[in-house]
């Protein structure tokens, strides 16, 4: 090895260092501009895939729970299981399959099943799919290997519909509990909203927003894999530029830290890394 490929570790660390809070935002900027003008074609899939399958439109209610998914139908099963689970009940459920197929699901009228036409590799294009195949009045998000404690959307709902809340927010994240496949508790990661920190860490996870509709809600459409930093970074910054947004510091999610996970990069820059110092619960295990 030369003097220079043992330097090469060392620089990247002083450019990480110099880019420092700037980061994710460059990062963001840089796939704009590259991916950008070749999302054309994955706009049109999204539009045709919405067409066709809004010929079965989903009942209305209060809340939209979105829950995508691909191949895995026990832990999807489970996830379902949870999100009608909710003291929530004015829900409806949309399970979005990215392709793989759909298991029978629970015969619940509030649950309506979606596939794909083609496999996306793109989580936020079927998320994006759900949104608009929707009319509630608040959307949620849940993976497939994921799943919520009873109380999730009352948590999150009540601080969006807070009366006294001043600014009004119209996105809640609330705290997740991470474990291991075996179930072994990983931590508790919960930190309140900070946007300056938000632009170098990327600690929000989708399943655990609850977002008011509104016509930005609407995730980015890069491919898994080129998107760092990931889709629930960016569309909660984006959205902070002009929506208020609130965190819940109850643990409502029970979220699996799956190093073969479909969706999550565990092994990137997907994985969720807020210092310890930044938040007290950050490294505090809870119960499995």
């Amino acid at each position: 090895m030369t003097g220079a490929d043992d330097a090469q570790p060392a620089v990247r660390r002083l450019v990480a260092k110099a880019l420092g809070p700037w980061r994710l935002q460059l990062r963001n900027y840089y796939n704009k501009t590259v991916y950008g003008p070749r999302l054309a074609g994955v706009r049109r899939f999204e539009n045709a895939e919405v067409a066709r399958l809004a010929a079965n439109p989903p009942p209305e209610a209060l809340v939209a729970t979105i829950i995508v998914t691909y191949r895995r139908p026990k832990t999807l099963l489970r996830a379902v299981e949870s999100a009608l689970a909710q003291s929530v009940t004015d829900q409806v459920v949309l399970v979005m399959d990215d392709g793989g197929g759909l298991p029978r699901l629970p015969a619940d009228p509030r649950v309506r099943g979606y596939s794909l036409s083609a496999n996306s590799r793109r989580p936020s294009v079927v998320r994006n799919i759900g949104i608009r195949l929707s009319r509630s009045a608040y959307v949620a998000f849940l993976d497939d290997d994921n799943e919520w404690e009873p109380n999730h959307l009352r948590a999150a709902l009540d601080a969006l519909e807070e009366p006294t809340a001043n600014p009004r927010p119209d996105l809640v994240y609330t705290a997740l509990r991470r474990v291991f496949p075996d179930g072994t508790p990983l931590d508790i990661l919960s930190v309140p909203f900070d946007r300056r920190m938000l632009a170098r860490t990327g600690y929000i996870d989708t399943n655990s927003i609850v977002a008011r509709r509104c016509p930005h809600l609407i995730f980015s459409r890069m491919q898994l894999g080129v998107l760092k930093p990931p889709s629930d970074w960016e569309i909660v910054w984006r959205l902070s530029r002009r929506h208020a947004v609130k965190h819940v510091g109850t643990p409502t999610v029970r979220y699996l830290v799956n190093p073969e996970s479909y969706f999550s990069d565990w092994q990137g820059d997907g994985v969720m890394r807020p210092d310890a110092s930044t938040t007290e619960a950050s490294r505090q295990p809870g119960p499995a």
